[in-house]
């Protein structure tokens, strides 16, 4: 409860901060809050998750008191909508990009997700994003666009390459969350308004992903494979929350990838949305791939593909379904004609 608390109050605490330096401190306590949570596991994996996950939010949090520190040099002032400083607003950026896992510093969070349980990466893919997204937000209008442009087309292409020769869906989901914070900082330059709406809308596709995913004790392709001989309705939930993610209509993930593009066609930047098309693609082709795996193929009956689990309460199975059944429904809303 206390590991819980400190995490929830760190992240509201970054979330709802004006100055820098109580952000860092709310940043600071989130982190070395979650640290026992990825070691729980007590394994070498774990233990490489978590030196990896410190390391590396440490740098990033170096960085970003160098940035406030510079800036407040040079302004006056530690206000975090003051931050005028080129210099710092560029650090700063590229700190909060490490904090989040988005390119060109994202090598850490496939490793990390592999290493901790489902879980822990559900907790890391979509609560830890929360405070770094808002902070960058807050002062959007003072980072220059070609870096947030740059940054957002380098996690889109990173995000779609890596997932494509993937077996292990733990480090699938990471990249897809890369590839999720190149739409997300993309937009940021120019509509931060509808950034934060696709990440909470991505957050809200994932969340139960990695329910059912932790529910059938799925971290394989091959165990994906076995899920219809058991559960058909968690083999369809999984396959059209898959395709959702991916960004096809009708599907409640379509609407912000449409917007998105719709947004960079008005402020006349035809090519950039021509390449956020052609980078989609690239991570459409695992999502359509793992959608085959659990629908269309069937798993041969040799003892290496037995089902690693069996369900013991059905109404725990009930109760964990309901929500892609929900998300099902929202699925089919931006389908309507208005």
């Amino acid at each position: 409860y206390i590991i819980t608390l400190t995490i929830t109050m760190g992240t509201i605490m970054a979330m709802s901060s004006s100055n820098w330096l109580m952000a860092w401190i709310g940043l600071e306590l989130n982190m070395l809050a979650i640290l026992p949570v990825i070691s729980k596991p007590k394994t070498m994996r774990a233990s490489e998750a978590t030196t990896k996950y410190f390391l590396t939010q440490t740098i990033a949090s170096a960085m970003m008191l160098l940035a406030s520190t510079t800036n407040a040099w040079q302004t006056g002032n530690w206000d975090i909508l003051e931050l005028k400083n080129k210099f710092s607003t560029t650090i700063m950026t590229l700190s909060l990009t490490m904090k989040m896992g988005a390119a060109p510093i994202h090598f850490w969070l496939p490793e990390v997700l592999q290493g901790t349980t489902l879980q822990t990466a559900l907790l890391i893919t979509t609560w830890q994003k929360l405070a770094p997204i808002t902070l960058m937000y807050m002062v959007s209008k003072n980072i220059q666009p070609i870096i947030l442009v740059s940054l957002g087309i380098l996690s889109m292409i990173i995000g779609g390459l890596g997932g494509v020769n993937q077996t292990q869906l733990r480090k699938t989901m990471a990249y897809s969350s890369i590839n999720n914070l190149g739409w997300t900082i993309m937009i940021m330059a120019f509509s931060p308004n509808m950034a934060i709406m696709n990440i909470f809308i991505y957050i809200i596709m994932t969340t139960p992903i990695f329910l059912m995913m932790t529910s059938t004790s799925m971290k394989t392709l091959q165990n994906m494979s076995t899920t219809w001989t058991t559960s058909m309705t968690t083999t369809f939930s999984i396959a059209l929350l898959m395709l959702s993610t991916s960004g096809l209509p009708p599907f409640t993930g379509f609407m912000p990838k449409m917007l998105i593009l719709n947004e960079l066609i008005t402020q006349k930047l035809t090519m950039l949305a021509t390449l956020a098309i052609m980078t989609s693609l690239i991570s459409l082709f695992f999502y359509l791939r793992i959608t085959y795996l659990i629908m269309m193929l069937t798993s041969p009956m040799t003892t290496p593909s037995l089902t690693k689990w069996r369900t013991q309460n059905q109404k725990s199975q009930l109760m964990t379904m309901m929500i892609p059944t929900a998300l099902f429904i929202a699925h089919l809303i931006p389908a309507i004609p208005s």
